[in-house]
């Protein structure tokens, strides 16, 4: 029994979940999207509480530029650039029709730890330092951040620990900023974890913790780790609102990053945003920022592997962070590590439940097709997780379930669409690593272009 009901009974009410049972690639948009006007009342945040963060990493910048000098270039702000695919772009429209323009998000890029998490992992941890410094009367918000970066402040944090549980990307952000500003840093890793991100972590002074369960386990250990010790802050990956708003100053920064390269976004040129999904923070704190920043002309769609549908699950059943992928015996076993989470952030799938799209599932052997690929035909090296939204332009194409009669999405708007993959990392994976993704993807490819 699950939640009172036998398997029979959840899939006779919920007849997708015979699909995601059997690892079938499966679509689902959301019946329930609504305006934004009304949805966002529904987060519980507002424009102001982003503005705040934004305002904030602003005061950092300085000591950023200082301490991580490849933050220097963009004067310690931790962005990255957006890349149109035309070559990828034609062979998806080989595929299945015209899917409009097609660019990608470089996450994958970002300074620091090389993926999205440098945003919202990096950011909480700033936020707490901050608190913990303007109470203790060590910074004043007028002062020049710059003064962090000393012995004094460094001996200070070192008083305090931050703890984290994580998959890999989260925990290589918050680990890497926590031990530069001074903080004790332990990293609680789950079996499917990278060596070489914990190797990383431990070569930046991070304690790192191993589990041989997944990422559930890696989170509730590091939860237990800071219950009592009221020295130690531990960065909640499922229900953080903090990360949720590092991540949704994303939104106004690429409005003007796609203003800059002439890319109009409004009714009659929709913006379709494509975001892999793990627990959700991540994607929803980014389709958050991009609904404050475009309205209802952006429509996000989060992706997520066949082995791990989490959010899936929980925003189609409606029960959220009630309900795990393995209990329906569905095992969680991905190569996107990023995305192997088997139960969604309760407070982001309730919270962004009426602003997002569509949901949708990518097999692992599809991740490794699209990853060579795009190193074929743009030269663009992404690790597996980050491809899960390549496939997303085909899927809003192909889609039967009403959505884009009912959003309004013409034929002559979709031909005027932007379509943007959300690449969450990639760059800092070692080359022996990235040779054997692209060798599994390359044979893949052969074996597709052959039958």
């Amino acid at each position: 029994m699950i939640l009172g009901k036998s398997l029979a009974q959840w899939c006779a009410e919920y007849p997708l979940l015979d699909e995601l049972i059997a690892l079938h690639e499966t679509s689902w948009f959301n019946p329930g999207v609504a305006p934004v006007a009304q949805a966002l009342a529904d987060v519980g945040l507002s424009a102001a509480d982003v503005a705040d963060a934004s305002a904030r990493l602003k005061r950092f910048a300085p000591y950023l530029a200082r301490v991580f000098p490849q933050t220097a270039g963009s004067g310690g702000i931790i962005e990255s650039d957006i890349l149109a695919l035309p070559r990828m772009q034609a062979w998806l429209s080989e595929q299945g029709g015209d899917v409009g323009a097609l660019w990608l998000k470089r996450d994958s890029h970002l300074p620091i730890s090389g993926s999205i998490k440098a945003r919202g992992g990096i950011y909480e941890v700033l936020k707490h330092a901050e608190e913990l410094a303007l109470g203790a009367g060590l910074l004043g918000l007028d002062d020049d951040y710059v003064c962090l970066d000393s012995d004094e402040l460094r001996a200070f944090f070192g008083g305090y620990q931050v703890a984290v549980g994580s998959t890999g990307n989260l925990g290589l952000s918050i680990g890497i900023i926590s031990a530069r500003l001074g903080f004790q840093a332990t990293v609680h890793m789950s079996a499917d974890a990278r060596q070489w991100k914990k190797d990383k972590l431990r070569a930046h002074g991070v304690s790192v913790v191993e589990y041989a369960s997944d990422y559930s386990v890696a989170v509730e250990q590091g939860r237990r780790q800071a219950e009592g010790d009221p020295r130690c802050h531990f960065v909640d990956d499922e229900n953080s609102r903090h990360l949720f708003l590092g991540y949704a100053v994303a939104g106004e920064r690429l409005k003007q990053q796609l203003a800059a390269a002439s890319v109009v976004v409004d009714a009659e040129h929709p913006l379709f945003v494509y975001l892999p999904c793990g627990v959700g923070g991540g994607p929803g704190g980014v389709a958050f920022g991009l609904k404050l920043a475009f309205g209802d002309a952006v429509h996000c769609l989060f992706a997520e592997p066949t082995h791990s549908p989490c959010m899936l699950l929980g925003v189609y059943s409606g029960r959220h962070d009630e309900l795990a992928v393995q209990d329906f015996a569905i095992d969680n076993r991905t190569a996107a590590d990023g995305l192997a989470v088997g139960r969604p952030s309760g407070f982001v799938g309730r919270a962004m439940q009426r602003l997002i799209d569509g949901y949708y599932t990518v097999s692992d052997d599809q991740l490794f097709r699209y990853l060579a690929l795009l190193e074929e035909t743009e030269g663009q090296r992404l690790e597996p997780s980050a491809l899960a939204g390549m496939p997303g332009p085909l899927r809003v194409l192909d889609e039967r379930q009403g959505y884009r009669q009912r959003m309004g999405l013409t034929p002559q708007r979709m031909a005027q669409a932007t379509h943007l993959v959300w690449a969450t990392g990639g760059s800092m994976v070692p080359e022996a690593e990235m040779d054997s993704y692209l060798a599994r993807g390359r044979q893949l490819l052969e074996r597709e272009r052959h039958a």
